[in-house]
């Protein structure tokens, strides 16, 4: 199932040949595969919200959903320690 990609683009050969020397060692098979697969799994992630159809899920005008909900820092981020 082998089969062959051409590029022609000298600026897309000389990126690949530059990013498969720092990521991969040189080899350029590998690296355009990671991107391909990276580039998948972005596609992937982001999905509607919770995996439901688009349009199921509404949220109202002016609620951000990457605010903290909670007020206070989480002890893990002070570092105190929890009294039991």
């Amino acid at each position: 199932m082998a089969s062959t990609v051409t590029i022609r683009r000298p600026d897309v050969v000389a990126l690949i040949e530059r990013a498969a020397d720092k990521i991969t060692g040189g080899n350029k098979t590998e690296l355009v595969a990671t991107a391909v697969r990276r580039l998948l799994e972005e596609t992937v992630r982001t999905g509607s919200l919770f995996g439901s159809t688009p349009g199921s899920v509404r949220i109202r005008r002016g609620v951000d959903l990457t605010r903290p909900v909670l007020d206070e820092a989480m002890d893990a981020e002070t570092g105190r320690e929890i009294r039991r």
